[in-house]
Order: structure tokens, then C-alpha cells, then sequence
């Protein structure tokens, strides 16, 4: 069970509750402390960052009183289409809005909003956890308003609508992301009724922005265990309509006794394995979509059994399908995701043979700032349940490390420049712009690639003039 705390007066001792308690006296209205940190501070979790405060009239007033009272007068961002106001005391955000009642239209989860009791603005809150209030009224400072039982839910670890959830989630669909984020971030079941109404209305997800649905999925993706999420949104229908790429992956196939893995849980495992090594929620996307290309290149031979070729290079398009569709930013972040798909099973593979540096070197050179995040990746790839495999191609990933440190200190590849230039070509020979020159850069890199040079300006000048010659070039 969830440890609740009683003493909910000594939970609001921050002196901005104080402010708006006389705010709120002054202008003789209601207000309350709700929401998301009202639920954190009954269960002991680090209070967010952000405060909502719901008052009974006009929010927008009620944040112009407390600015006033403060000492430093912060600057407050009016949203009057909203009726919404929001301030910034220390280091936490208040957002202050007017007590308010909802009507929804089918096609649209923007409401039509009247003015409301406290009731009201309760009612149409998403889940019951998050429809507590705190009092901060001189009269009854720090009572708890629970219209919905919320308390016990929080006691019982329970996401559950305080509505009928086919409203709750039809009204606004984005609630059913949320139900299944909250029960992966706080570790809570979601209540049987409210898992079934999710599956029922996983269409409505389409009325939702791309934008709204990648926050909430990044906020999986941000939780300890992201699997438990990703497989609510299986269970649910809703994976189906927003990654189709990955439940496609949820199939085993059987030919003359030869099966493959079934690469959906495989991946699921594979976020589960990254996330103790990385914060970075663009390579816990990476391990997301690292093998979606395997679904469409699934290929099967009698000597070589199951195929996925090219499944990387396929994967790496699909990555920026994704992006696109889910209007997901089409930056560097996108393409660090589409490099680290691309490259997932180089170091895989590196690490099953003998480690060369020629391989290392190219590795390093192809990866470049991100060789690390593509060796975590593929770390993380490691899923065999056999020990004995699992400590050699873990072991061997050191052996690939320690060469990554030696040839980068060695030969400094990453990032590779080359160290003569194409102009100093030029001069050597006395060329102008030609096909010889990029014939003749190219054979320096691959020089360097194979260790045949070191990565240095003078080994590379007599290569060049070697290679020349043997082009027929003459040195000036």
C-alpha cells in the first residue's frame, strides 16, 4: 500500500499557500491547491514542480492578487481564452484557473466551459487520484475534498475515472495515454472497468495531435520500466493505431522447425535493459524502433533459415515515417535515431568475431559523437536467456570499449578529417578540380580504415604520391 499522510495542514507549509490563502480572503472567493501535486504529496512522491490552483470565480484575479502580495511582484502570463493564469514563485510554476464545468463535441477534445463550483471542476477531472483538493480557505486551511473516494484509490494503488469512464475517455481520449503513463509512473493498476473503456474507445485516439501523444509516450519512455506501459497500449488496441511498426512485430513463425524470436517482447526487453544506462529519451526511442525493420524484411531459406537483410537500413526509413506521422521534430534528434537504428547490429556483430581494429576503426569513424550511445544500445540488445552466451558477448562488448579508447587515442577517427586536403592534392600534382582527387581522398581514408598509415600528415603525403603515380600522375 501507498503511504498516505494525514497531516495535511503541515503538507502546505510552503509560505505560497500562505500568500494565496490571504489572496483569496482579500477578493472573498474559494480556492484550492489541486491535482497532480496534491495526489504526490499524499503519497510521499517529490512534489512536482507545478502547482494548480482552482478558484471559485476568476483564477486570472486571484493570480494578479497573489503577484501583488509577493514580494518580488513576479510577472504573470495571462491565457484569457483559457480563463487560466500561471506564475512562477522560486522554482516552481502556479497555474491558477477559474472553477469550471465542461460539455465535449464528439469530433473535438476542446470543451465548451462554463463557469463551475469546486464540484464541477472535480467532476470533470480525468482520474479520481487527481481530483483531490487541499483547502486554502482561512476557515478550513488544508481540509481534503474527496468526492470520488481518491484517498482509497491512492491507497490501493487504483486508476479510475470518477465518471463513467466511456465518457471520461470519449470526452477527451487523450485521458486514456494518461491512465496508462500514471499507472506506469506510479506503479498503480488501472481499474478493470477503465481498462475495458480504453479498449473500447482506442479509435477517438485519432482526434488527438500527434504533439500530445508523443508527450505523453516520452513520458512513458522517461519511467523505469517502460514495458509495463507499452504493453497496457498493447493490450488496449492503442499501440496498434499509433505504432502499427511495433505490434507487427508480435509474430513467431514456424518452417521446417526452424522459428524465429518474437521481436516485439525482444524489443520491449531491450527499452527495459537501456533505460538503467541512459536518460536520453531519443535513444530509449532508438531502442524503441531498433528492429521494426525486421517485420517487412522477414525472409525464409532452407540454408540459412530465418533472414532479416537490410532490416537496419529499412528500419531507418520507417524511423522517419514515424516522425513525420506523429509530427515528432524532423532535427538532429530524428536523425541520431535513424544513425542509431541504421548501426544497431554493427557492434553486435563486432562483438561476436574477432575485434580488429580496421573494424573498430570504421565503427568509430561511421558513428562518430555517438559511438557510446550506439554501444549502450547495443549492449541493451543483449537478450539471450542462454549464461554462458550472455557473459561472452558481454565480455567481448568490453573488448570493443577498450578498442574504441585505444584506436580514438591512436588514430582519432571520430570525427574523422582527412589529413591532407584535397587543395594540397591539387598543388602536389597540379591538377584542377578532377575525379583523380576524390579517387585519391578516398584511398587515404580507406588507408587510414585499414592501418595501413597512421591518421598523420606526412604518412599521408607519401601515400598520396605513391597512389598518384600509380594513376599516372606527375608531381609538381
Amino acid at each position: 500500500m501507498a503511504t498516505i499522510k494525514i497531516n495535511y495542514i503541515e503538507a502546505l507549509n510552503n509560505k505560497i499557500f500562505e500568500i494565496i490563502s490571504k489572496a483569496t480572503q482579500e477578493l472573498n472567493v474559494e480556492s484550492y491547491v489541486i491535482g497532480g501535486f496534491v495526489r504526490d504529496l499524499l503519497i510521499g512522491r517529490d512534489a512536482k514542480k507545478d502547482i494548480d490552483i482552482v478558484a471559485v470565480g476568476s483564477g486570472i484575479e486571484l493570480a494578479l492578487k497573489v503577484s501583488e502580495l509577493l514580494p518580488n511582484k513576479p510577472k504573470i502570463q495571462v491565457f484569457k481564452t483559457y480563463g487560466t493564469a500561471m506564475l512562477r514563485f522560486e522554482d516552481t510554476e502556479i497555474e491558477f484557473v477559474g472553477a469550471r464545468k465542461e460539455s465535449y463535441n464528439f469530433e473535438s477534445r476542446n470543451p465548451v466551459v462554463e463557469n463551475g463550483t469546486l464540484e464541477d471542476d472535480q467532476n470533470r477531472r480525468d482520474f479520481t487520484i487527481n481530483a483531490l483538493a487541499l483547502s486554502l480557505n482561512t476557515a478550513n486551511f488544508g481540509a481534503l475534498s474527496d468526492p470520488f473516494n481518491g484517498l482509497e484509490d491512492l491507497k490501493n494503488k487504483i486508476i479510475k475515472t470518477p465518471l463513467d469512464p466511456d465518457i471520461t475517455f470519449s470526452d477527451d481520449p487523450l485521458r486514456m495515454l494518461r491512465a496508462i503513463r500514471f499507472a506506469n509512473q506510479l506503479n498503480f493498476e488501472i481499474e478493470e472497468k477503465s481498462l475495458q473503456s480504453i479498449t473500447k474507445n482506442a479509435s477517438r485516439i485519432s482526434i488527438i495531435s500527434g504533439e500530445r501523444i508523443v508527450d505523453e509516450l516520452n513520458k512513458i519512455l522517461a519511467t523505469d520500466k517502460p514495458s509495463i506501459g507499452f504493453l497496457l497500449l498493447f493490450q488496449t488496441g492503442l499501440l496498434e493505431i499509433l505504432l502499427p511498426e511495433l505490434t507487427a512485430l508480435n509474430q513467431v513463425e514456424e518452417i521446417e522447425g526452424h522459428t524465429h524470436k518474437n521481436n516485439f517482447y525482444h524489443t520491449l526487453e531491450v527499452v527495459d535493459n537501456i533505460c538503467p544506462n541512459t536518460d536520453d529519451v531519443w535513444l530509449r526511442w532508438s531502442a524503441l524502433l531498433h528492429d521494426i525493420g525486421k517485420a517487412p524484411t522477414k525472409r525464409f531459406n532452407k540454408k540459412q533459415g530465418w533472414t532479416f537483410h537490410g532490416h537496419e537500413f529499412l528500419g531507418s526509413k520507417m524511423a522517419k515515417k514515424i516522425f513525420e506521422r506523429l509530427h515528432m521534430p524532423l532535427n538532429h534528434k530524428m536523425k541520431f535515431v535513424q544513425k542509431m537504428v541504421m548501426m544497431s547490429s554493427r557492434p553486435i556483430v563486432l562483438s561476436q568475431d574477432l575485434v580488429t581494429d580496421s573494424a573498430v576503426r570504421r565503427l568509430v569513424f561511421d558513428a562518430g559523437e555517438d559511438v557510446e550511445s550506439l554501444m549502450t544500445l547495443c549492449e541493451a540488445d543483449i537478450t539471450t536467456k542462454n549464461p554462458n552466451k550472455f557473459k561472452k558477448y558481454h565480455n567481448n562488448f568490453e573488448i570493443v570499449r577498450k578498442k574504441i579508447v585505444e584506436v580514438e587515442e591512436r588514430d582519432h577517427v571520430r570525427n574523422f578529417q582527412p589529413p591532407i586536403s584535397g587543395e594540397e592534392i591539387m598543388e602536389i600534382f597540379n591538377l584542377k578540380p578532377s575525379r583523380e582527387i576524390g579517387i585519391l581522398k578516398e584511398a587515404v581514408k580507406e588507408a587510414i580504415m585499414e592501418g595501413e598509415i597512421p591518421n598523420e600528415y606526412l604518412a599521408a603525403f607519401d601515400f598520396v604520391l605513391k597512389r598518384g603515380e600509380k594513376l599516372g600522375l606527375q608531381k609538381n
